[in-house]
């Protein structure tokens, strides 16, 4: 009983997720994410993927997320890196 109760919370749970992801990427873009923003919704795509419940499909549509979360990470932190080059005390490039 106590499963399948868990496995109907799950259920739910996941299409609240696929809703607010499809609201979530129209309503507000990675671009404006924070990192830290994004970092939480990687972490919670790690959670979604590890729990048993999750179907083939739903895990495959989790991992794409995460993987564009990912990438929007690498891009938004070589920004940072390469702004840090730019400016340092005497105007020239120094690395950090």
């Amino acid at each position: 009983m106590q499963k399948k109760q868990s496995e109907e919370d799950y259920r739910q749970e996941m299409l609240k997720s696929q809703q607010g992801l499809a609201s979530d990427q129209e309503s507000q873009p990675e671009e404006e994410l924070s990192l830290e923003e994004a970092f939480g919704q990687i972490e919670e795509v790690i959670s979604r993927l590890e729990a048993e419940e999750i179907t083939l499909e739903q895990s495959f549509q989790e991992y794409n997320r995460g993987m564009k979360l990912l990438q929007y990470c690498n891009e938004k932190i070589d920004r940072v890196e390469k702004k840090v080059l730019q400016i340092s005390e005497d105007g020239g490039l120094d690395e950090f």
